[in-house]
């Protein structure tokens, strides 16, 4: 079906919904009724999920929540004007890209799309894109790959970093499990690196570059991170041998068919969502941050009570551990933290990691080197007065006993202590 420069004229009808999984807002399909040589047949494109998701799921993130001002009015109108193929044609023909930007009838569609019904959505994105395209930016100019691909997560992800597919993938780039693992992505019970916005991207990048090296077509490579390279592989061998995207477009999954258009409008919207009285949400600037490396297990919650950085902007700026806790025992790993937090967590790091470590880590307690005649209290006896902002647990740092022996030693039933009161310390 030669779709290219609009050779068919196909007309796009809004279906039902399909069932939400996963907390991720229901697909949309669309119907294609293609007129060609006087006949007529009808097909179907699954819309990306990025072009379903509530405006309310994409501002519940907390930098999306922190620094983006909806009290604002950013002028965004809701008269999107409308502009004939050859204004599209010339605009896209003048884009500043390398990548073959293509008009056709399916692409304006997607145009009209993010113009018309997802104008707010496209208006976050905007301010959203303060958060990430410096990211984006830096890995693909260090691949030396096409710019204009920092758009492709708006596709995958509506710039979600929380968003997790029906089919599992996951993150702004949404990797799966396994391309993720292939691609030096660590997945555990505590660590999904699919949701770190740095280590995702350059992942990405060495993906794309590795993709454009096997079909040297950035069409091919767009909708095989789409729909994997196998599907693209049985799409060029059912086409006959042909490997360009609009050749093969009749044999690839009925999502991919619609993704590189989708592409392709992203990249007019966020170039001209001027010319269509879209205006970004005004964003605040983002403190600067930056990481220590942690070496011992770590919850937030320890990190919240000495550092005073609350865990909703712990977990944004670290959202690769799934359960607010680093597993430093495991390995040595990076922890990203407001600039200004970063001298207090090293100044007081015995008393973070002692702070309520019995509490928190529960389930992760080891048999104790002790020995029992110390747990009983036995031994040359210390007297500590304690001073105010001294916590139990660091004080047992200090001098290397146990949270658990102080509370027993002292008959204290909780962690709590108070400034001028002696603790027995048994050595």
């Amino acid at each position: 079906m030669p779709i290219r420069n609009s050779i068919a004229r196909v007309t796009l009808l809004f279906c039902s919904f399909c069932p939400a999984l996963h907390n991720v807002a229901a697909q949309e399909s669309v119907n294609i009724v293609i007129q060609e040589n006087g006949a007529e047949h009808t097909d179907t494109i699954v819309l990306p999920v990025s072009m379903t998701y509530p405006l309310d799921s994409l501002l519940n993130d907390w930098k999306a929540k922190t620094y983006i001002d909806l009290s604002k009015d950013c002028s965004t109108s809701t008269v999107n004007p409308q502009f004939s193929d050859s204004v599209y044609i010339d605009r896209l023909s003048r884009m500043p890209v390398i990548m073959e930007m293509p008009y056709n009838d399916i692409v304006r569609k997607f145009i009209d799309t993010y113009t018309g019904r997802l104008r707010t959505q496209v208006s976050f994105m905007l301010s959203a894109c303060n958060f990430y395209m410096p990211i984006f930016e830096e890995a693909l100019d260090a691949y030396n790959l096409p710019l204009e691909l920092k758009y492709l997560p708006i596709i995958e992800s509506a710039l979600n970093p929380s968003a997790v597919s029906r089919a599992g993938a996951s993150g702004l780039w949404q990797f799966m499990l396994s391309t993720g693992r292939l691609y030096g992505l660590e997945s555990n019970s505590l660590v999904d690196e699919r949701r770190d916005p740095i280590k995702a991207t350059w992942a990405a990048a060495r993906y794309l570059r590795d993709m454009y090296d096997i079909y040297k077509d950035w069409n091919l490579v767009i909708a095989a991170y789409n729909c994997g390279p196998g599907n693209i592989n049985k799409a060029i061998r059912r086409a006959g041998g042909k490997t360009d995207y609009w050749a093969i477009y009749n044999y690839l999954p009925r999502e991919t068919r619609g993704y590189v258009p989708a592409f392709i409008a992203a990249n007019y919207v966020m170039t001209y969502y001027c010319k269509h009285n879209i205006c970004p949400m005004e964003t605040n600037i983002p403190q600067s941050t930056d990481t220590v490396l942690v070496n011992r297990n770590l919850h937030f919650e320890q990190i919240e009570d000495i550092c005073h950085v609350p865990v909703e902007e712990i977990k944004s700026l670290n959202p690769q551990y799934k359960r607010n806790i680093v597993p430093g025992d495991s390995k040595p790993r990076t922890l990203r933290l407001p600039t200004e937090a970063i001298s207090a967590f090293i100044d007081n790091q015995d008393t973070i990691y002692n702070h309520r470590s019995t509490e928190l880590f529960k389930n992760r307690r080891i048999v104790s080197s002790v020995s029992s005649s110390s747990s009983k209290g036995n031994g040359k006896v210390t007297y500590y007065r304690i001073r105010r902002g001294d916590t139990l647990g660091g004080i047992a740092g200090r001098f290397g006993v146990t949270v658990r022996q102080l509370r027993k030693w002292n008959g204290l039933r909780n962690n709590n202590i108070r400034a001028g009161k002696r603790l027995k310390i048994y050595k």
